[in-house]
């Protein structure tokens, strides 16, 4: 545990964070090391973490080392998507019972590594460490070296027990994992000017696909996508490519940088949501690369793409921004998506009443203020309640986020679109962008939220029973209580003279003037006045039924 121990301060000290390298020297590996409060890894541990971010590597086994839980937890938690094998999608764990907590896992280890390789023969396998195994000091490092040398194919150790972190540690320590053991081991058949490297994609609800063609008709080869319907000999050969692009900064940005470092391949952040992202992010990549030595005309015919793919995407929106006027959505995911889905669902004619930022980098929120304003709602961290006020309240109309929130929305009455890695439809680049403002607009009009906002039929029973128990109703239905309840309503101001002792002081002296009447009662307010002659207009022979 000591290397682990080691692995997980480098992380912490990482120069490229721009959360960290605004910190002071003193507080720079200590600020971000304190231990996690009870429920603080409820968006998940860094098993979790580290698993969602290798999975979507398709051909590799993915072997967890722990009780079945843990593989039971974290399957196919993430809608990444495969143009081959489907191997990644096979679970794989050691199952570990109480006798193996008590002797030690090692040896089911190995035994569950030979059988995945003479049963499914993959071109790597990745190992994950768990609590348990952790605690009880089970070595995988050890474990995956001799099985490396026994069987002549990579086992990579993913050193990430769920207890050291959160789930972006545990994105990060796959990072780690990655340069160690994978990144620069195998060469590939053949390089070009025109490689990159797509680093914290991966291809939820196969969204890279939307991307692709416009970077293969401009001869822009993906070399290696991490993890994104990624290859192990692809991101093994990674190293070779000329530029990279940073999805996701928040889990994978030691990748890219120790990569910029090591091999010389510049980076940047980028973002393929949104029209105008999109579009920057072709030209980044354009730029770089010419300045890693492409030839020259990329530019050109990157621009050309760009302004085809704009006007086509404009032309499709624009029939719905006259349906979004006056439409706030409430946004809350992290990441990346804390800004860049801003963009899009501006463009879209919506209007933003909040962002979640609690998974952003500082980067991100100074992207968020040039977006929204210097006045932009941040939202550190909104509990279900608020959420569900900010709802209730009207002040949003849609709310987008992940599926833990889903059902704060679904009792508000509110549409909600899910935004998230368990997502399905793919909101990536400009058809993406076309996609996302149909999805929204069907969820704004469908008809169900306004049948789902009606009281339900026992709940209208249940108000006109009560209604007609109530003392008003009771009166309605009897002629002398209603009598009595008129002739008591008090005529004046000062509720001093009721209706009925006027009405009888005119019947039985036959008064026919308001000083008549006040000489006759206690009516000697100012306020009685207009009462009074009201009543003695309507006259002897309506009192005389009302009196009866």
């Amino acid at each position: 545990m000591s290397s682990l121990a080691a692995t997980v301060q480098n992380v912490f000290d990482e120069p490229g964070c721009a959360k960290n390298g605004s910190k002071p020297e003193a507080e720079r590996k200590r600020g971000c090391t304190k231990q996690l409060q009870p429920g603080s890894a409820a968006g998940g541990c860094a098993f979790d973490g580290a698993k969602v971010a290798l999975q979507p590597f398709t051909d590799v086994a993915h072997l967890v080392h722990g009780p079945i839980a843990c593989e039971g937890n974290s399957w196919d938690n993430r809608g990444a998507a495969s143009s081959g094998s489907n191997l990644w999608r096979t679970a794989f764990t050691t199952d570990l019972s109480e006798t193996d907590i008590v002797f030690g896992g090692e040896k089911r280890l190995c035994k569950a590594i030979k059988e995945i390789i003479e049963k499914c023969d993959p071109p790597a396998i990745f190992v994950y460490q768990t609590c348990i195994p952790a605690m009880i000091g089970d070595d995988i490092h050890a474990v995956c070296k001799a099985a490396s040398q026994r069987f002549a194919k990579p086992v990579i150790p993913i050193n990430s027990p769920g207890f050291v972190g959160s789930k972006n540690l545990g994105n990060k320590l796959a990072g780690e994992a990655l340069l160690d053991y994978v990144i620069g081991t195998q060469e590939p058949d053949y390089t070009t000017p025109y490689d990159i490297n797509l680093i914290g994609e991966y291809n939820l609800s196969g969204e890279l696909w939307q991307v692709k063609p416009l970077l293969d008709e401009l001869g822009v080869r993906i070399l290696s996508c991490i993890s994104g319907d990624g290859k192990y000999c692809e991101v093994a050969s990674s190293h070779r490519a000329r530029a990279a692009m940073l999805v996701c900064s928040k889990s994978m940005i030691n990748v890219a940088r120790k990569m910029e470092q090591r091999y010389g391949i510049p980076f940047f952040e980028g973002s393929f949501y949104g029209i105008q992202d999109s579009s920057e992010s072709l030209r980044q990549l354009a730029r770089l690369l010419v300045e890693r030595g492409a030839p020259t005309d990329l530019l050109g015919r990157t621009e050309a793409v760009i302004e085809r793919e704009e006007a086509w995407a404009w032309a499709a929106i624009k029939p719905y921004k006259p349906r979004f006027e006056g439409k706030k959505a409430l946004l809350i995911t992290g990441g990346v998506k804390s800004w860049s889905v801003v963009a899009a669902l501006q463009q879209a004619g919506l209007e933003l009443v909040g962002t979640s930022v609690k998974k952003s980098t500082r980067k991100d929120k100074e992207r968020i203020k040039e977006l929204m304003g210097q006045d932009a709602h941040m939202i550190e961290d909104m509990t279900p309640r608020e959420m569900y006020k900010m709802l209730k309240d009207a002040k949003a109309d849609i709310m987008l986020s992940g599926g833990k929130s889903q059902f704060v929305a679904l009792k508000a009455a509110m549409p909600w679109l899910d935004i998230n890695q368990e997502r399905c439809h793919a909101y990536m680049g400009y058809v993406g962008m076309v996609k996302l403002v149909e999805e929204i607009d069907k969820s704004l009009s469908s008809p169900m939220w306004e049948q789902l906002r009606r009281p339900a039929p026992w709940q209208a029973l249940a108000k006109a029973m009560e209604q007609m128990q109530s003392p008003v109703a009771a009166i309605a239905c009897d002629p002398a209580l209603a009598e009595t309840a008129r002739r008591a309503r008090k005529i004046c101001v000062c509720n001093t003279v009721d209706l009925g002792t006027i009405e009888d002081a005119i019947y039985a002296h036959g008064l026919r003037s308001v000083a008549a009447v006040r000489e006759h009662t206690n009516a000697v307010g100012g306020c009685c006045q207009r009462r009074i002659e009201g009543i003695l207009v309507s006259g002897p022979s309506a009192m005389r039924q009302a009196a009866e």
